[in-house]
């Protein structure tokens, strides 16, 4: 790997020095060309003349966690040419490292299991997008296969329960909020409201075929039915064009 220069962003004393350390150590083509501390003193450094090759960049500075995704939005948007490699301690707020990689990080190293390693930073620098350590890997593909599997289960439902696309998407829109006035005015739903009422007492006899131990059905019992029985995605629910 060739020489290159970096900046690290980190308001922890200690962990600084760790990190200085582990370049130094194992990364000995890494040339520290400044360190901040927070926002003020990266700003300046990026204001010199020499720019770095890569910035390693902790996420929670100050005590708060969104100016680390806005130093890594700036750099970006000004020095798209600068890999940003984002080395936080953050190890369970998801939602932050979402927004990280919208503003356009070139990965995330959790401070945690392996810490930054050699093979972490070549790949940054030799270009490869999305580098990620072996804690947020795991997570990553926990959440890859629990999405499989949703979907597997979802294929699944539909063809047991004899579910298809008009009573999918008569199901989605009621989770939705939606009445059968408005579902009937979708463009692709070719039915009146009588019509989606015979749909709806169908469904109650399709998902409960033991009836509901007597109990009514109406249409947020029959929304929750579906949704338990993965015929419809909660966390996928998006209307249709009217």
């Amino acid at each position: 790997m060739k020489d290159f220069k970096v900046i690290i962003v980190e308001d922890v004393q200690l962990e600084l020095k760790g990190t200085e350390g582990i370049l130094h150590n194992d990364i000995p083509e890494a040339q520290i060309i400044g360190t901040a501390q927070n926002e003020a003193e990266y700003y300046k450094l990026m204001r010199r003349e020499e720019l770095p090759d890569l910035v390693l960049l902790d996420l929670g500075l100050g005590g708060s966690t969104t100016v680390g995704v806005e130093l890594c939005r700036y750099t970006k948007a000004n020095h798209p040419q600068i890999k940003v490699l984002i080395f936080t301690g953050e190890i369970l707020n998801e939602k932050l490292w979402i927004d990280v990689l919208d503003a356009g990080c070139d990965g995330i190293i959790l401070k945690t299991g392996e810490l930054l390693t050699r093979n972490d930073v070549m790949a940054v620098m030799e270009g490869k997008q999305m580098v990620f350590n072996e804690p947020i890997l795991k997570q990553i593909v926990e959440r890859f296969k629990d999405i499989v599997n949703n979907s597997r289960r979802q294929q699944e439902s539909l063809v047991e329960y004899e579910i298809d696309e008009y009573d999918e998407r008569f199901l989605r829109h009621l989770a939705l909020g939606y009445t059968k006035d408005m579902i009937s005015t979708l463009r692709g739903m070719p039915f009146g409201v009588k019509s989606l009422e015979k749909r709806q007492n169908e469904l109650v006899q399709k998902l409960f075929p033991e009836g509901n131990g007597g109990v009514n059905i109406n249409a947020t019992r029959l929304v929750v039915r579906a949704i338990e029985l993965k015929i419809i995605d909660v966390d996928n629910l998006y209307p249709d064009e009217v």
